[in-house]
């Protein structure tokens, strides 16, 4: 890999205070003319005076246009730039310059020059486009390179499919007398017409009558092609560079020299991932762009020294395409780190360390526990403990297999605490746990497995669990506590269990004096335990007795967190966005060889 690799190019011209006020003001006119579009909308009479203005010797401010359609396209506009794209600024200059040539040419007119109305509007045009200029290398984010061929198609597909969607509605709602029988082309002419233009002139269409609701829909239509179209103009590049075999020696390398640091280390070997190094490559930040957000997960990898040099390089890459930087799951020290660099901080919860040489079933407190181990154990149910490296081929097919056949729906669920793949020859230190049941006169039958990757030389961190749905209840609980009470045999010392959201506010929360917010907390988080077992996940750890180690969400901006957090659902597999079916992606051992 050369040397571009190691720090990304996203080199642009510096930032001053004028050129940073001069974007804040831009981007201020667009949010205050989406508001008033949006207005108009809603409040008829004040949209209808605003067009009026426009028909008669009045003009509007630049993309004051009084409309739904106007409102939402300046509110793409406002978004788009406020994430830095250049293509919107591109366009907005272009535009915005010609509203201002326009408004200049108009204002030799006497009738013109005498309202005062005019005048306002020429200036905050001429303001705009003054403060695009003085702030035009703050508008630096790219786009991907086929984004103008894209819009171009979505502009040509998606008006002929809508125009054609509208002629079937004008014909299915017409209303016109049979004294003139409107054709095929006509009806198709009138829908074309609304989609572009909110207020045609409609007279030239005697044979055409349609109620209201029709035009509504017909104008919503519109709506949703410029949407997509402003899509796909300013859509965020969606992806870099996949790690590649060299990236990963790399990173395998340095976590046989720091991988003990990081619980969620191993995970960055994720093939969807890629990495962005510091210049001397002894640290590296593995992160996946979902939805314009750049998600990176636990702490950077390497030597905590050298941790600023990829974090820097991984912040401005962001910004240079356009993405919002966001971190899931990294731990105290490493927050630290990236709150140096801007980022802001919410702790997420906590993971689940358990050091082996301190646990024990013996006491009071363990007592539950204790008792659904020994049914388990009763009932015959035994565990065997491998490395990967040690299970034969043809034996770790059988494992997947059985493993895809017990997995809760078609989605492979995970991403921060997930390797996302199964039997892969360079996992061979990832520990396998295979619990079967007890079967006379032979070898009993599979009905659990459980899989660990490395956490440094001596430690495990929890990766997949699976099971069958007909086997006895309490099988998860007894294979970690068979791994804990054998983690000498395999030279293990801690353990890395499952992460537990906001253990703190059902601790909390559940003591007597808690407040009347952190209860309500509680009880909301209840509520949404039922489908995403948000409790039941920290109640299943907290048996162990384990030390809780907290784990934090690092993001820019508090208004950017409903984006992360659908990206970040997106990533664990909670959320799908619209594409192929999932049995098209499955990768299996095999698809590898």
């Amino acid at each position: 890999m050369g040397d571009d690799r190691l720090t990304p190019n996203v080199q642009r011209s510096a930032s001053t205070t004028a050129s940073r006020r001069a974007a804040a003001f831009a981007v201020w006119y667009l949010r205050v003319v989406t508001f008033v579009n949006l207005l108009s909308a809603v409040w008829v009479s004040f949209g209808n005076d605003v067009r009026r203005h426009n028909e008669e010797n009045f003009f509007t401010p630049y993309l004051l246009t009084a409309g739904f359609a106007s409102g939402v396209f300046t509110m793409f506009l406002a978004i788009t730039m406020r994430r830095r794209k250049r293509a919107a600024w591109i366009l907005n200059i272009v535009i915005s310059t010609l509203f201002l040539l326009l408004f200049g040419l108009a204002m030799f007119f006497a009738e013109i020059r005498e309202h005062a109305q005019n005048w306002i509007s020429l200036v905050l045009t001429a303001a705009f486009v003054a403060a695009l200029v003085v702030g035009r290398r703050e508008f630096y984010a790219k786009g991907d390179r086929s984004n103008p061929r894209l819009a171009a198609a979505v502009a040509v597909g998606g008006l002929l499919v809508s125009s054609l969607l509208a002629a079937l509605l004008v014909t299915v709602a017409n209303q016109a007398h049979d004294s003139h029988r409107s054709t095929f082309l006509e009806r198709w002419g009138y829908g074309t017409m609304r989609l572009i233009s909110v207020a045609a002139d409609d007279t030239g269409f005697a044979g055409i009558s349609t109620p209201n609701w029709v035009d509504v829909t017909i104008n919503v239509i519109s709506t949703v092609l410029i949407l997509a179209v402003l899509y796909a103009a300013f859509r965020s590049r969606r992806a870099v560079d996949p790690l590649t075999e060299d990236d990963e020696a790399r990173l395998r390398a340095l976590l046989d020299r720091h991988g003990d640091r990081d619980s969620l280390g191993y995970f960055a070997l994720r093939s969807e991932k890629s990495a962005v190094w510091s210049p001397t490559g002894k640290a590296a930040v593995a992160y996946r762009v979902l939805g314009g957000v750049s998600l990176a997960a636990g702490d950077p990898i390497g030597d905590p020294e050298a941790w600023p040099g990829a974090i820097e390089p991984w912040l401005a890459e962001a910004r240079a395409h356009g993405w919002i930087p966001a971190v899931m799951g990294a731990s105290e020290e490493a927050g630290t780190v990236y709150a140096r660099h801007g980022l802001d901080a919410l702790e997420l919860g906590d993971e689940a360390i358990v050091e082996t040489a301190e646990f024990t079933l013996d006491g009071r407190a363990m007592r539950t526990v204790r008792q659904a181990y020994n049914r388990v154990k009763r009932a015959g149910y035994t565990v065997r403990i491998r490395r990967h490296a040690d299970i034969p081929a043809a034996e770790m097919a059988s494992l997947l297999q059985r493993a895809d056949d017990w997995r809760d729906g078609a989605t492979e669920r995970g991403f921060s605490m997930a390797l996302g793949r199964l039997g892969d020859p360079a996992d061979g230190q990832c520990v396998m746990l295979e619990c079967a049941d007890s079967r006379a006169g032979g070898a009993g039958e599979l009905r659990a497995l459980l899989s660990f990757v490395p956490w440094g030389p001596h430690g495990l961190s929890l990766d997949l669990m699976r099971r069958d749905r007909d086997s006895e209840n309490g099988l998860m609980e007894f294979m970690v506590i068979e791994l804990l009470q054998r983690a000498q045999e395999i030279g293990i010392t801690q353990v890395s269990l499952n992460f537990a959201m906001f253990r703190s506010v059902f601790e909390r929360g559940g003591r007597i004096g808690a407040g009347p917010v952190l209860r309500l907390w509680r009880s909301l988080l209840s509520f949404f335990s039922r489908w995403w077992q948000i409790e039941s996940l920290y109640r299943a750890n907290a048996k162990y007795r384990p030390i809780w180690e907290p784990r934090f969400l690092l993001f820019e901006k508090s208004a950017d967190l409903p984006r992360i957090a659908i990206a970040a659902a997106r990533a664990e597999g909670f959320l799908e966005a619209p594409g192929l079916p999932k049995w098209l992606h499955r990768r299996h051992l095999e698809s590898k060889r």
